[in-house]
């Protein structure tokens, strides 16, 4: 059973807070320079603190309730007192000399810049302290950044609660604002009267009359959501008013849950579990007691914590802090004493305060001498006219506000422009005021030596690291003795710079002749150069340098071979990004084993942001960007170091930190060991997007890989004239192929119908969840909105390539799978046709294919009876029978020659006697038979030698012949084979061919593809799709084609083989 996860986003209030008590509230707030404001003072106001900690709020006798969003208050500080002499002076009277120790002062805002300051007096310094750490408890709360949106209604609806009049009743007007975007305000108060509410323009009501039930019934009555009731229909099919547990537990596992989630992790929503959701959101008793859930318990828990969009527990810190920390993106800012451009711009020691409290765990202090009588080193953007800090008061300030929000790391990146004299003031003031939070030292068991890595977040826990350049270690060594004995010899020869030279207007002019007119940017832009960072290191400010040695960088494969994990590098962005165009998987090798700081390109003199991303993408651990200004890489920066806690760092992912993977940052396919994902997206509505009567409507943009990455696609189309809750129901927009999903984030904005943006939100995809939720949306600048929602449906798959479709349903689902096909067989059935007919249909196709081809390539067997009926063979047996012939007649005359001659010889012999018995005895004729038997006995043999010759000489040349015959059979079944496949090849090349066409002609007609980026995307990943699957079909055709030759061959030697042993059989029998 899928258990539902205990958020706990509350933090306790102390009850000196929730009771509160009477102080004196002041602000001042500056116009135009800010040399003088306007004085808002209250004496002796209620001051409390909500029991939820949304607000601290206050209200003095006859006056209007004030209130401030704890959610937008950052920090609270000792002391405060007002530039204003005369309130001044009034409030040394009431507090006598005790001013500045019973005052606290509230810093709140919603970007980095823009800081409101309300200052509160205490009665007693005891009643001081326990509200600064009150206050600090509960402020800073990540968690409560990501309330679910009935909670938002619950805040809202309290904050009305606290806007009393000076007679602590609630003005109507006040509540009718809240709904006045998209609908009159006749409309309004109608609804009020309606839920029984006082409704006159004028009215007021009593707070005790002001429940959440009744502003709930307002809410729904002014915004009806006709968007949950067609999801609720759609549940129940439109045939009841309530959703049954079983119709519950189907919504649940096949609309709101993950496919891809492992089923022992995140068990699927069971009866059980779905009863406690009714129980948990079902305001109606009788329901509960009946399992059923109504359409205000379906809109209760689809706007609850259970439904939150992504996986909450990803805000507190999840990830593993134990790794090096090369292994972790680390949240980076740049300029950070900037609050507004690069040339002419203010430097502000708040902005140090802001950025770390904000979760930034690397800061940037430019270090220059002072000119003062007193000789403090400042911090300013030097030659750039922007105004200068006390590099002290920066300190103080970092000392303050490190580790209020992270307990991790903080690295001090110097851009060390200092004398030696005045650095020397640098690492007093680091070692003085930081104390024990500066790591002075490197720790037991991380020695600064080649090949050991750097230690971890954990490791480096509430310490403060510093970045500059250090002394070789002899050096070092040396330097330091001599300064602790006063010998160290001062940089008389080095040219002491100065921040704020530049040239003069006259100067400029003859630059700039062709213009009437010079801005000061020019001029300082004009004369700017980047100035380097001096050589010239104090060794007491070297010896306090360990993990963060910047260097410069001479290329991989040298820092490679050198394996020196504490040297880093700094890249502007374009260097970086030309490093990346050339040596992406290098860049993402060095990021592996040490630190990189990637910072803006000084062009960017207007303060703008790079796209963070694609350094992200390579493993660039410190991403630089300017907090001051709420530009979208700010967004997706803040949006993205949200999680893990708003520590400030996150674990890269595993192929980004281990050796023995290749990751390069440019792939187009999915990354071995990564399942590729598929997310699709439906915008259905939005409520209280804006509190004007404007057109509205929303962007949603995937960051990511460059191949994960889609902007500005994918639309909805403008609602006109409703900003409180218009109705887009727009097709979802899909992601179909996700890469990366690691790296990837979604973003959602919200714009009016002139293109200002009414609110964003930026969420990882790794972390994001299936089904319809609703989406809180956070200004430009990050902070969270309480009304602005969107609601949206959410679908997430494994990206499956076209044509294993079917396949991946039945490995995903293989009951699901099955009932579909059991269900097709019944219906065919229906239709009279027989299983048994049906049951292999899919596979008929291939097996057919198979089958065929084995007929093809069956080749028929070479037997020596085909050799025999072959003409050249019967020409040779004709042949050798005439010699047969010849042989046989040659012989017979030979034969008749000699029985002639001997005839003779005996009727010559026996011519004179008449007597046989005679001749019989007679020597000489005994003789002369004997002598003709031996002559016919050797004619005989050398006759039957001369045909035993004739006919193995035969044999062997039919034999030759044979073997011929067979080799030349066996060619004509080779060169057969081989046109099968060349055949084969060239029908499979235009099958490949025609499916190319076709897939460029299905692309181009496909009507759900929105634009011309879309559709070229579309057909680049069914192009490389077919490619894979035109290169396998070829791969196999190849090693197919090769078995088949195998065969052959391994036939066509046995086939001679035989033959060979045959004709040995044949000569043996015939000659032995």
């Amino acid at each position: 059973m899928t258990k539902a996860y205990e958020f706990n986003w509350r933090r306790s209030v102390p009850e000196e807070l929730l009771s509160g008590s009477f102080f004196d509230v002041w602000e001042e707030v500056f116009i135009g320079s800010k040399e003088k404001g306007e004085i808002i003072y209250e004496q002796d106001a209620l001051v409390k603190v909500d029991e939820f900690g949304f607000f601290i709020y206050w209200k003095s006798e006859g006056k209007e309730g004030q209130v401030l969003e704890l959610c937008q208050v950052n920090d609270i500080r000792a002391g405060g007192v007002p530039k204003d002499a005369r309130l001044f002076s009034e409030l040394q009277s009431r507090f006598k000399n005790n001013l500045e120790e019973l005052s606290l002062t509230i810093c709140s805002g919603t970007d980095m810049v823009n800081i409101n300051y309300t200052h509160i007096v205490c009665s007693s310094t005891d009643l001081a302290k326990i509200w600064q750490n009150g206050l600090r408890s509960i402020t800073n709360n990540n968690k409560a950044n990501n309330i679910c949106p009935m909670i938002c209604l619950k805040k809202h609806w309290m904050k009305l609660g606290f806007l009393s009049d000076s007679a602590g009743q609630i003005p109507v007007r006040c509540i009718a604002k809240t709904f006045a975007s998209g609908k009159t305000e006749k409309y309004i108060y109608q609804c009020m009267k309606e839920v029984g509410l006082p409704y006159e323009k004028n009215d007021t009501i009593r707070p005790e009359y002001w429940t959440f039930e009744i502003f709930y019934q307002l809410y729904h009555k002014i915004c009806p959501r006709s968007d949950v009731e067609e999801l609720f229909n759609s549940i129940t099919q439109g045939k009841s008013n309530y959703i049954n547990a079983k119709q519950l537990i189907e919504f649940l596992n096949e609309r709101q849950r993950d496919p891809r989630l492992n089923e022992i992790l995140h068990p699927f929503y069971d009866e059980k579990r779905a009863l406690e959701i009714v129980t948990t959101h079902e305001p109606n008793q009788d329901l509960i007691q009946k399992g059923l859930l109504s359409q205000d318990g379906l809109i209760r828990y689809l706007m609850s914590n259970e439904n939150a969009p992504v996986f909450l527990d990803r805000l507190e810190i999840y990830m593993d802090m134990d790794q090096s920390l090369s292994h972790y993106y680390c949240n980076s800012s740049h300029n950070t004493y900037l609050t507004g451009r690069q040339f002419g711009g203010k430097s502000s020691v708040e902005m140090y305060r802001q950025v770390l409290l904000a979760g930034c765990r690397c800061i940037e202090l430019d270090c220059w001498d002072g000119k003062g009588e007193d000789q403090e080193p400042i911090i300013t953007h030097g030659k750039a006219m922007c105004t200068d800090i006390l590099f002290k008061d920066v300190i103080y300030a970092i000392r303050d506000c490190a580790f209020v929000t992270s307990p991790y790391p903080v690295i001090l990146s110097f851009e060390n422009h200092c004398s030696k004299k005045q650095q020397y003031k640098l690492a007093k003031y680091c070692d003085e005021i930081l104390g024990e939070l500066l790591l002075r030292e490197p720790l037991n068991g991380y020695p600064l030596e080649p090949k050991i890595p750097l230690p971890s977040p954990n490791d480096l826990k509430y310490k403060i690291v510093i970045k500059n350049k250090r002394l070789n270690q002899e050096d070092e060594k040396v330097e330091l003795e001599l300064w602790k004995k006063g010998q160290l010899a001062q940089d008389e020869d080095e040219e002491n710079e100065d921040p704020s030279a530049i040239l003069t207007t006259e100067d400029i002019d003859k630059k700039f002749m062709i213009q009437e007119y010079v801005e000061p940017e020019q001029i300082a832009m004009a004369n700017y150069r980047y100035t380097g960072a001096t050589q010239h290191i104090h060794p007491y400010l070297s010896s306090l340098v360990n993990y963060a040695q910047p260097i410069k960088f001479q290329g991989f494969d040298v820092a490679e071979e050198r394996e020196i994990c504490f040297h880093m590098s700094s890249f502007a962005e374009n260097t970086a990004l030309g490093h990346l165009k050339t040596q992406a998987i290098e860049f993402v090798n060095y990021n592996k084993r040490q630190l990189s700081r990637i910072y803006p390109k000084g062009t960017r003199a207007d303060s703008s942001n790079f796209l963070p991303q694609v350094f992200w993408n390579a493993g660039c651990q410190m991403v630089a960007l300017n907090f001051q200004t709420s530009d979208l890489p700010m967004q997706l920066n803040q949006g993205k170091f949200e999680y893990n806690g708003g520590c400030g760092y996150l674990l890269k992912p595993d192929f980004m930190r281990r050796k023995d993977r290749i990751f390069d940052p440019f792939a187009e396919s999915p990354v071995d060991g990564v399942i590729a994902a598929q997310c699709s997206v439906r915008v259905i509505s939005g409520q209280f997007l804006s509190d004007k009567k404007v057109g509205t409507y929303v962007e949603v943009d995937m960051y990511g890989l460059p191949t994960d990455t889609i902007r500005k696609e994918f639309r909805t189309r403008m609602v006109p004239a409703n900003g409180l809750n218009p109705v887009y129901n727009e097709e979802p927009f899909v992601f179909r192929k996700v890469v990366l999903p690691d790296l990837a984030v979604l973003r959602i904005a919200v714009y009016d119908e002139n293109g200002k943006m009414l609110g964003q939100r930026i969420l990882p995809l790794d972390g994001l969840q299936a089904g319809y939720r609703h989406i809180s949306l956070r200004t430009e600048g990050n902070f969270p909105m309480s009304l602005p929602m969107l609601f949206i449906c959410i679908e997430l798959k494994i990206y499956v390539p076209d044509g294993l479709g079917d396949l991946m349903d039945a490995l995903s689902d293989p009951r699901a799978f099955l009932s579909a096909q059991e269900k097709r067989i019944a219906q065919m059935k229906a239709m009279g046709i027989e299983e048994t007919d049906i049951q292999n249909l899919a596979l008929i196709k291939q097996q057919r294919d198979d089958e065929i081809r084995r007929e093809e390539y069956k080749i028929d067997n070479i037997t020596i009876d085909m050799v025999k009926e072959d003409k050249l063979y019967l020409r040779i047996l004709r042949k050798h029978q005439k010699e047969n012939d010849r042989l046989h007649k040659r012989q017979e005359k030979e034969r008749a020659q000699i029985q002639k001659n001997q005839v003779v010889a005996i009727e010559k012999m026996t011519k004179s006697s008449k007597n046989d018995a005679d001749l019989r005895k007679d020597p000489n004729v005994v003789n002369l038979v004997s002598q003709q038997i031996k002559q016919w006995s050797e004619l005989m043999d050398k006759q039957h030698s001369e045909q035993w010759e004739s006919y193995r000489l035969q044999m062997i040349n039919e034999n030759k012949v044979q073997k011929k015959l067979f080799q030349q059979l066996q060619s004509i079944q080779i060169k057969h084979l081989e046109g099968l496949f060349e055949k084969e090849n060239k029908d499979m090349k235009m099958k490949q061919a025609k499916i190319s066409v076709e897939t460029a002609k299905e692309v181009a007609n496909d009507k759900t593809l929105r634009n011309k980026a879309e559709k070229e995307r579309r057909l680049k990943e069914k192009n490389s799709n077919n490619t894979k699957k035109f290169i396998e079909e070829r791969k196999n055709a190849a090693v197919r084609q090769n078995k088949e030759r195998e065969k052959l061959k391994k036939i066509h030697e046995k086939q001679l083989q035989d033959l060979d042993k045959m004709i040995e059989n044949v000569m043996y029998i015939q000659f032995n």
